[in-house]
């Protein structure tokens, strides 16, 4: 017969250990553009961190009925933004930019306009490369342009 301390011990690690890998990736700051009444999109940005090769796979929120990983770039003279449905790789230790015009999250299907000056939460997906999968629960500032003013910032959030 298992004690009952280690009973516990083993649940608390089962329920502790997704939270335990999310703490693998850091969010540096994250924020999301403000809307006008009647927008029904807009891009959350951050900069994101992860201490072993990860991929970020997945993003939801309660704010938008539709919210994906998604990459701005120049095909020619045109720009094209497409969502990644495998993922975006976060290579160990160096920093990845989600910003306008580049990699960023992309919120569609709004719910309610963003207002400056709130928060809403989005719950970030990742996946290590062993195939272990956890989230991480943030809450974002809701700003018309970057907390610095810039299109990214590094700062801690």
């Amino acid at each position: 017969m298992t004690h009952p301390i280690f009973r516990s011990a083993a649940l608390a690690m089962c329920l502790i250990a997704p939270a335990a890998f999310a703490q693998n990736v850091s969010v540096q700051g994250a924020w999301a553009r403000a809307t006008v009444q009647g927008q029904k999109a807009t891009g959350a940005f951050m900069t994101l961190t992860a201490k072993a090769d990860s991929t970020l796979v997945g993003v939801s929120t309660s704010v938008a009925g539709v919210a994906q990983i998604h990459e701005m770039k120049m095909d020619g003279n045109v720009m094209q933004m497409r969502p990644l449905p495998e993922g975006l790789p976060l290579p160990a230790g160096k920093p990845v930019a989600l910003q306008a015009g580049g990699y960023h999250l992309m919120l569609m299907d709004l719910k309610l306009p963003l207002q400056k000056d709130s928060t809403i939460p989005l719950t970030l997906r990742f996946k290590d490369a062993k195939g272990a999968e956890s989230s991480l629960d943030i809450k974002v500032p809701v700003a018309q342009t970057a907390p610095s003013g810039k299109e990214h910032q590094h700062g801690d959030h």
